[in-house]
C-alpha cells in the first residue's frame, strides 16, 4: 500500500484556522534497470526489447523537442520545453535599448510535462492509500508585524536577505517562510521588494529598489 502524509498549510490570511494538503510518501527511487525488470515481469517481453524501444523514445523526444515541438504520447503525457538565460549570462530587460542577449545566451534549462487524463486515472485506479502520519508547520513566537518589522531590522543592518534569513529570524519553515516573504513583496507598504530568480533571489528594501 502507499501511504500519503497530511500537511499543515501556511495561513497567510490570518483567519486562524489551519487547512492542510496532502502528499504521497515516496518509499524510494526506483531507476532504469528496475523499472525496465517490472516491465518484463508484468507485460512478458524480452528486457532487451524494452530498453531498445525505451531508448529510441527518449532520443527521438529530445530530437523532437530541440526542432521547436511539443510531444504528446498517447496514455503517457504532453512535452515541451522551458528557455532560461544561460548562468554566466545577465538577465534582459525588455525595452528596446535593454537588448543584452542573443540566442548563444538562451538554453533549454527544463522540460514541461502535462499528464494524460488516463495516466492519472489508471494511477488512482490502482493505488491503495492508508496514513502514514501528519507534520504540522513550525509555529513563530512573532506575529505577522513582528515578523516583518524584524525583516526590516534585518535588511536595515544587512542590505540583503534570503528565504533562510527570513526563516531563522521568524521560526517560519523555509516553505512558510518563502510563502510569507512573497506576500510582503506583494504588500506595498511593507517596504520589502525582491530581485533575482529561484536560487539567486533576494529580497531588499524597497528604498534600495528605488
Amino acid at each position: 500500500m502507499a501511504k500519503y502524509m497530511k500537511q499543515e498549510m501556511p495561513d497567510l490570511n490570518g483567519t486562524g484556522k489551519a487547512q492542510a494538503y496532502y502528499k504521497m510518501l515516496v518509499y524510494r527511487n526506483v531507476d532504469f534497470g528496475e523499472f525496465v525488470e517490472r516491465c518484463v515481469q508484468h507485460g512478458g517481453m524480452q528486457r532487451s526489447a524494452i530498453v531498445g524501444v525505451l531508448t529510441h523514445v527518449c532520443n527521438e523526444l529530445a530530437l523532437t523537442l530541440a526542432e521547436g515541438y511539443s510531444v504528446t504520447i498517447d496514455g503517457l503525457g504532453t512535452f515541451g520545453t522551458k528557455l532560461g538565460v544561460r548562468p554566466d549570462k545577465e538577465q534582459d530587460g525588455f525595452e528596446e535599448d535593454e537588448q543584452k542577449r542573443n540566442a548563444t545566451s538562451i538554453e533549454v534549462n527544463g522540460l514541461s510535462f502535462r499528464a494524460d487524463r488516463g495516466l492519472v486515472a489508471g494511477v488512482n485506479e490502482r493505488c491503495r492509500l492508508e496514513p502514514g502520519g501528519a507534520r504540522r508547520l513550525h509555529r513563530s513566537p512573532y506575529s505577522i508585524e513582528e515578523r516583518a518589522q524584524r525583516a526590516r531590522e534585518f535588511l536595515a543592518e544587512n542590505g540583503v536577505m534570503r528565504t533562510g534569513d527570513y526563516a531563522q529570524l521568524t521560526g517560519l519553515s523555509r516553505t512558510a517562510a518563502s510563502l510569507e516573504l512573497r506576500k510582503l513583496c506583494n504588500t506595498p507598504d511593507s517596504g520589502i521588494t525582491s530581485r533575482g530568480r529561484k536560487s539567486g533571489k533576494v529580497y531588499i528594501t524597497t528604498d534600495f529598489a528605488d
